[in-house]
């Protein structure tokens, strides 16, 4: 069940997923004959709802092909991130897995799509890996990260793992990815430190 934020510069729709921690963020779009304007980020009044995350870094990638997958991906600590995510150009569907041991969602996975048309950003809490297929052409995703790029922190997931099951709506033999996610390991050998706290 979602909700709404307003100010006379400011209005999303909060939106809950299967993952309670996992949420869908829409910005409203204010447009005319020109097109539109859409504060995609606002601090200050997203911590009045309980959303208080400093963001440090942004990130912008080009996928060229339809059919591209990037993921599962996480940082673990210290530099474990929070990642908020969306869609400048064409669509994706974006994917996140909760990897906290002992979560009552532990393995469970949603997915959202994301695109430049509506707007939606996923946010991905700490202990959730994600991921995402593009869904056309020249997509291009943007997200925001509460921590820095770490190369030793850096972990991946197998993306199509069966124990998991996410529904990609594409098989690994016709997804382009990188050699590093296609050797990923599966859920149960992955070098995970994240516990849930309740």
């Amino acid at each position: 069940m979602g909700y709404l934020l307003f100010s006379q510069e400011f209005f999303v729709h909060i939106e809950a997923t299967a993952l309670p921690d996992v949420l869908i963020l829409t910005p409203a779009r204010f447009g005319d004959s020109r097109g539109f304007f859409s504060e995609s980020w606002n601090k200050s009044r997203l911590a009045e709802q309980g959303i208080d995350i400093e963001f440090v870094q942004d990130n912008h990638s080009l996928s060229a092909a339809k059919g591209t997958v990037r993921g599962l991906h996480f940082q673990t600590p210290p530099h474990a991130q929070d990642k908020l995510v969306r869609c400048g150009r064409g669509a994706l569907l974006d994917v996140a897995v909760d990897i906290r041991h002992g979560s009552p969602t532990y393995g469970k996975w949603v997915s959202v799509e994301l695109s430049a048309d509506n707007g939606r950003q996923l946010l991905v809490p700490k202990g959730f890996a994600h991921g995402f297929v593009t869904l056309t052409d020249d997509t291009e995703i943007i997200y925001k990260c509460s921590d820095y790029y770490a190369p030793d922190c850096d972990r991946a997931l197998m993306f199509d793992d069966p124990a998991v099951g996410v529904e990609w709506g594409i098989h690994r033999e016709k997804a382009i990815m990188s050699d590093k996610d296609l050797a990923a390991p599966a859920l149960a050998d992955l070098d995970n430190p994240f516990v849930w706290v309740a």
